[in-house]
């Protein structure tokens, strides 16, 4: 079963017929956390860097920012029994989308503040496809952890 992970959302799963996916990752970032010794995966679609710019919109949706949502992502999957040393993590997205341009410059911030966050929890980045001008669409195939992202028209996995 496909379960979509909307912008500023987040979703575990450990069936293996599922596959989470998440469209329209432009500037955002989607994180595909899988731990493979028991087939859980989770994936986060945020949009901004850190929580601190706007504690309330945090409190309210945690998945808006990569600070909170990653916390409450990896926290959900330890409930479920992942292992945080076992997870294989890809990412996708930090585009420079059209009205970013060289002012706010989003899909960095959000690129350099995912790197820290996984840094600071001992995760490593096993994939990634970062950057660039187009958004992306990531798929997380549940059977065998498979990363997966469409863009223009092409697809490859990562």
């Amino acid at each position: 079963m496909k379960i979509i992970v909307e912008i500023s959302d987040a979703r575990v799963t450990g069936d293996p017929n599922d596959v989470l996916v998440t469209y329209s990752l432009g500037s955002c970032i989607g994180v595909a956390l899988y731990d493979p010794a028991i087939k859980i995966g989770g994936m986060l679609h945020y949009q901004l860097p850190d929580s601190r710019q706007d504690l309330e919109k945090s409190r309210k949706n945690p998945f808006m920012y990569a600070d909170s949502g990653m916390q409450t992502l990896i926290n959900e999957m330890t409930r479920r029994g992942a292992n945080p040393k076992r997870l294989k993590t890809k990412i996708a997205g930090g585009a420079q989308m059209m009205n970013d341009a060289r002012i706010f410059q989003i899909g960095k911030r959000n690129y350099a503040a995912i790197r820290q966050i996984l840094w600071k929890n001992g995760l490593f980045i096993d994939g990634e496809d970062i950057g660039g001008d187009v958004p992306r669409t990531m798929f997380l195939n549940l059977s065998d952890g498979a990363v997966i992202i469409k863009a223009r028209g092409n697809v490859k996995p990562i």
